[in-house]
């Protein structure tokens, strides 16, 4: 396999796991669905014939007539997009790709920094006052960076894509969700994008989730609750760490 073929396969790879993640995390996955065949400018009789479906089918998930097909459905609905547009050149695949690589950060980032020296994981939660919640304390672990992170822009406002661009460098980091209610958003986000950060806070809730803990269990990722006031005494605690 050549570079560019190398390359295009990695992007397309990526593109799929943004779009399942999208459509997943929507209040309304119908939307989300027709909205990514009619970007693909693909016909639900062309998605149809490729998934080996009827049209109709199509047509009843895509206006809520038929149950929100579970994530195995969606994977291959995507991946039938993909395909298809690979057989006309892949024109919208690479499109996304160079749209992904340009985008600006978010505002969604309240801070982020890299560390210049390993900072222990229970240093680092004593200095923010985070307690850990769940059964893996990543005893031994050094962080080497943070992002704080607005929950409610990040989850409502961002694109996949954009949301593993707010993780910075390295995912050898903390990742400071403010503005949480029970913590199962972010913790489902952590999942679809398949990266594992050394640790996740969680800020502003009074109980967590326990899909959340159990995701964390899962996916091997310590998961604190921050007691601070305000996010802005978070940045404060923080500042002039790990230099």
């Amino acid at each position: 396999m050549d570079n560019v073929t190398d390359e295009f396969s990695l992007a397309k790879k990526q593109l799929a796991k943004d779009i399942v993640g999208e459509i997943v995390l929507s209040e309304n996955p119908e939307k989300v669905i027709k909205k990514w065949r009619n970007i693909f400018k693909i016909s639900q009789k062309s998605l149809a014939s490729e998934l080996g479906i009827t049209s109709s089918v199509v047509s009843d998930y895509e206006s809520g007539r038929r149950k929100s097909p579970g994530i195995k459905v969606i994977k291959k609905y995507i991946a039938a997009l993909l395909t298809l547009d690979e057989k006309e050149g892949g024109q919208i695949i690479r499109s996304f790709v160079k749209n992904m690589q340009s985008h600006p950060l978010s505002d969604a980032i309240i801070d982020i920094k890299e560390f210049n020296k390993g900072v222990g994981l229970r240093d680092f939660c004593r200095t923010i006052n985070a307690v850990l919640v769940t059964k893996n304390i990543g005893s031994g672990q050094e962080l080497y960076g943070y992002t704080i992170i607005d929950s409610l822009k990040a989850i409502t406002e961002l694109s996949f894509s954009e949301l593993i661009r707010l993780y910075g460098i390295t995912t050898q980091r903390v990742l400071i969700f403010t503005k949480v209610s029970t913590g199962r958003t972010p913790m489902v986000a952590i999942k679809l994008t398949n990266l594992h950060p050394a640790l996740i806070v969680l800020h502003g809730l009074s109980m967590v989730d326990e899909i959340a803990k159990r995701i964390a269990d899962v996916e091997n990722i310590p998961l604190a609750v921050s007691r601070l006031g305000s996010v802005n005494d978070i940045a404060e605690k923080l500042r002039g760490i790990g230099e």
